[in-house]
């Protein structure tokens, strides 16, 4: 059996790292399988996968939703170009499975791995699936997905409702996540990968609100690059004990120690934090793609495991107004936290891997499919 599998996708942390967290699965099962990735230079796999160990191969590529004019037509000249190199890199490496979680680089590669007859898989984290996935799926022999209610847009024949995958160390018992009593009420801030502008600059002016409490309360904020200096200084012009970082690399650390979360609501990021058994305050991104950040959260706040605030109607007193609440009714946040880790989905990333190694055992029946063309052909790009 071919034990080489090509991950594509990245651009954001919500499709890497269900990526990075399959990785992890298929290596701690079977050392031998030997796992890449296919993103682009600009997205934050570039930065992040070197540190995890795992080999990546760019190529270029764009995405076309909300595109307009020059850049419109920039993504579509990258779109055969990414497409060829796609078709290079797969001649090189023949693996025996193709992997889509999402993003840019999962078009081009994808694709590829069709033309060649390489079997394909693709995980789909959001309730409502992305133009490229609902495509992808078309041509998948297996589509794993998040919620039930996205069953739907792919054929029923090929469909798994596996939940989302996320890193092993942060699938531990509630237990793990219990908090000391008396360590001061830690907020932990996320805006995603690249950080959130509306909250961070929320979450500065909440502090104004903040200061009577100051002293039980430690904030750890993702910043993003762009914001990250002028946030730390606001921290440390009102005194408050804080941890500022651009971006968290120690996530299941940090979801150990939080008392509250405040976050976007991706798909990944609620696996995460439901996962954790935490209590969140959710802030949609109000541009995602079929408002499905908005949905997502929704999910949470009718179970009582989050409190949902529109990014229209957030403001620094609003967040300030839901930790205070939150520190004072320890009750209501146990009770919140129970239904968190009760809609938490720990053993997804197990199911989509069992469904790989499936794929996986068709690799022998198409290594012979391509022959002499994919030797001539890698002859020619090398």
């Amino acid at each position: 059996m071919q034990k080489r599998v090509v991950i594509a996708g990245g651009g954001t942390g919500g499709h890497l790292y269900p990526g990075i967290a399959l990785a992890k699965a298929l290596k701690r099962h079977d050392m031998d399988i030997e796992i890449s990735f296919v993103g682009t230079q600009k997205g934050i796999e570039a930065k992040v996968l070197p540190r995890e160990g795992f080999e990546l191969k760019t190529i270029l590529s764009a995405g076309l939703l909300g595109k307009k004019r020059l850049s419109r037509w920039m993504s579509w000249v990258k779109l055969p170009m990414g497409t060829a190199q796609s078709m290079c890199f797969l001649l090189k490496k023949q693996p025996g499975l193709v992997v889509g979680v999402g993003g840019y680089a999962s078009g081009p590669l994808v694709l590829s791995a069709w033309i060649l007859r390489i079997p394909i898989l693709i995980h789909e984290q959001n309730s409502i699936p992305g133009l490229t996935n609902t495509w992808l799926g078309k041509i998948a022999n297996k589509v794993a997905v998040s919620f039930k209610g996205s069953a739907k847009f792919f054929r029923k024949d090929k469909v798994e409702v596996t939940g989302n995958m996320i890193r092993e160390e942060i699938c531990q018992p509630r237990e793990a996540y219990t908090k000391d009593p008396d360590s001061p009420f830690r907020v932990l801030v996320l805006g995603g990968s690249q950080g959130a502008h509306s909250i961070n600059i929320a979450m500065v002016e909440a502090l104004q609100s903040l200061k009577d409490n100051q002293e039980a309360i430690h904030i750890t904020h993702q910043t993003g690059e762009r914001d990250f200096q002028a946030v730390k200084s606001e921290y440390e012009s009102y005194g408050f004990s804080h941890d500022v970082r651009p971006f968290i690399d120690d996530m299941a650390e940090q979801y150990r120690q939080a008392s509250l979360v405040i976050c976007r609501a991706g798909a990944t990021t609620l696996a995460e934090v439901t996962a954790c058994g935490k209590v969140s305050v959710l802030i949609p991104y109000p541009h995602a793609a079929h408002n499905h950040q908005e949905k997502n959260a929704r999910v949470l706040n009718s179970a009582n495991a989050g409190e949902l605030v529109l990014d229209k109607d957030l403001s620094g007193p609003r967040i300030a107004q839901s930790i205070l609440h939150a520190i004072e009714d320890p009750q209501r946040m146990e009770e919140m936290g129970k239904n968190s880790y009760q809609l938490g989905n720990r053993d997804a990333t197990e199911k989509v891997r069992d469904l790989c190694m499936e794929l996986l055992k068709d690799a022998n029946q198409n290594s012979g499919q391509t022959g002499k063309m994919k030797k001539d052909f890698v002859l020619s790009c090398f």
